[in-house]
């Protein structure tokens, strides 16, 4: 998925990084440590984890790039579905809606192997 599919403000990213020191670098590297590396909770319960934070704060590029990631780390539609029925629980009917589109990125036919960086990575 492009980044600008995901937003087209993420066309900005680079140049958005220079004139804010680098915190996009500083911002990614917390990232890639706190979600994407296995720990004592393996990496994929965390980018779930992520994805419904996401849905919560209503950040699409957010979530349409957890999501992809998810489907990268071979997630299976009933794993994202128990944590989507979680995002639509607190959520309620927003959160419902929200975990909805979430779930039709899930199912749509974009090849997440060509998933560029998007906010997220």
């Amino acid at each position: 998925m492009s980044d600008n599919k995901i937003d087209p403000a993420l066309d900005l990213m680079k140049e958005f990084s220079k004139v804010t020191n680098g915190t996009v670098q500083h911002i990614n590297q917390m990232r890639q440590k706190a979600i994407f590396t296995d720990g004592e909770v393996p990496a994929k319960y965390k980018i779930l984890t992520a994805m419904i934070w996401s849905i919560s704060a209503r950040c699409e590029p957010c979530f349409k790039y957890y999501v992809t990631q998810a489907k990268e780390k071979c997630i299976s539609e009933k794993e994202l579905g128990e944590f989507l029925a979680v995002a639509s629980t607190m959520g309620g009917c927003v959160g419902e809606m929200w975990a909805l589109k979430a779930y039709a990125v899930f199912k749509s036919d974009s090849d997440a192997s060509n998933a560029e960086p998007s906010c997220c990575q």
